[in-house]
């Protein structure tokens, strides 16, 4: 599912994000250009330098309910 940055993920929003990407025992990856991280590795979202404006794509078995979550703390919002 691809997602729109909203703000800028850095130290606190990047810990929110693993913070959340945890609870989830399934693999969540986190696609930008050529570059695939792990939403649950911190060093991996920090290397990402996610600024708003840029479009990720998310992968993990049940979407739905980690992009509401997401959406939610004002970090992403859905991509049609």
């Amino acid at each position: 599912m691809k997602l729109k940055v909203l703000t800028p993920i850095f130290a606190e929003s990047a810990s929110k994000l693993v913070n959340v990407a945890s609870k989830y025992e399934s693999t969540i990856l986190i696609k930008k250009d050529h570059w695939v991280v792990d939403a649950k590795s911190l060093l991996g979202l920090l290397a990402l330098a996610l600024q708003p404006g840029q479009i990720v794509e998310l992968s993990m078995e049940d979407e739905e309910e980690l992009v509401t979550v997401l959406t939610d703390l004002k970090l992403f919002e859905k991509v049609e």
